[in-house]
């Protein structure tokens, strides 16, 4: 058996590691188009709609 001294903090509180930061729906800059479907927005909106930012999202999980 290991003693803790030789286990990283995360493993030695019972932690698990911290996942790198991902890349957030809020990060994204306005790029003129829907992040998800491409549809053409104004300059300001990242996504056309609540369907576009759920599956951002669902499919940011799954990319992780």
């Amino acid at each position: 058996m290991e003693s803790l001294q030789n286990q990283l903090p995360e493993e030695a509180s019972g932690l698990p590691p911290a996942a790198p930061p991902a890349y957030t729906r809020q990060t994204l800059p306005p790029k003129g188009s829907c992040w998800y479907c491409e549809k053409p927005l104004d300059s300001v909106r990242r996504f056309c709609g609540k369907e576009c930012h759920d599956a951002f999202d669902e499919e940011a999980e799954f990319t992780r």
